[in-house]
């Protein structure tokens, strides 16, 4: 909470370092919170009794923003504003530094906000029959649609570019649930809604948090987004704010595949979904 204040106060000091890394040190001050918070109601959180967990987290989180820092040099969808202060050089090695330690809180960020959902007891009425068939053929057809979906993006970006917050989660889902990880697509299947819901609330909340720091951050981005950049909240435009939910879906099958792959294998699910 101290972390959280103290970048809050110095928005308006503008002390450096500080101030220029603002965005990366006030995300782990959120994470350092809602960690404690969950640990506090529950008895057991990501970093207090999974750290491990958390530090893989974190280097699987930087990896995976970087793929979307390239898919973006082909989408030009956002730009970043301003080079973090600092002793590195030449600049682009600050850069660098500072968005690689940005990049590395997504998803750490994710879950701390998913497993605080938890602990509201959000979706507990819902549910779907169980047993719901799931084909091989219908999963073959989830990994075309997503490739298809990159393969427009890289073709027509300006027209395709929302399909990366969702592309790869129709493509690695049905691989994970092949290979028995767990994927929305079994939980659905199993008549479990209550998972997908709260990762896709999580993704929501982490996203309005996300455009609302980084809109007084010194060093932010900006978007350039076809057709649809009217009506801004922050930098984002309104149906932007669409786009989170998925993405956390997204996130949630990049990481469940990287374990598959044994990248960042634990003894714990990390979401520890099989206990909702």
């Amino acid at each position: 909470m101290l972390i959280i204040l103290f970048s809050e106060v110095n928005f308006y000091f503008k002390i450096e370092p500080f101030a220029s890394w603002y965005f990366p040190i006030i995300w782990f001050g959120y994470i350092f919170v809602v960690d404690a918070i969950v640990y506090k109601l529950k008895g057991n959180s990501l970093i207090m009794s999974r750290r491990e967990q958390f530090l893989k987290a974190l280097l699987l989180s930087a990896l995976i923003w970087w793929l979307f820092e390239l898919i973006n040099l082909r989408t030009i969808n956002w730009h970043y504003l301003s080079t973090p202060t600092g002793y590195a050089e030449p600049a682009w090695i600050r850069f660098f530094i500072f968005r690689t330690i940005a990049f590395s809180t997504v998803l750490p960020a994710i879950i701390e906000t998913f497993e605080l959902t938890r602990t509201f007891k959000l979706f507990n009425k819902i549910k779907l029959m169980k047993h719901h068939k799931t084909t091989h053929k219908f999963l073959r057809n989830m990994v075309l649609a997503g490739l298809i979906m990159l393969i427009l993006t890289a073709i027509s970006p300006k027209h395709f570019y929302p399909f990366i917050w969702i592309a790869f989660y129709f493509i690695l889902d049905p691989i994970n649930y092949l290979h028995k990880q767990p994927s929305i697509i079994g939980y659905w299947k199993n008549g479990k809604i209550k998972p997908p819901l709260m990762l896709f609330v999580a993704g929501t909340l982490c996203g309005l948090l996300w455009e609302f720091w980084n809109y007084y951050a010194v060093t932010k981005w900006f978007y350039e987004i076809p057709f649809v950049g009217f009506f801004k909240i922050f930098e984002m435009p309104i149906l932007g704010y669409l786009g989170y939910g998925p993405f956390a879906w997204e996130l949630f099958a990049m990481y469940y595949f990287a374990r598959s792959l044994h990248i960042g294998k634990t003894k714990h699910s990390f979401l520890e979904l099989n206990k909702i």
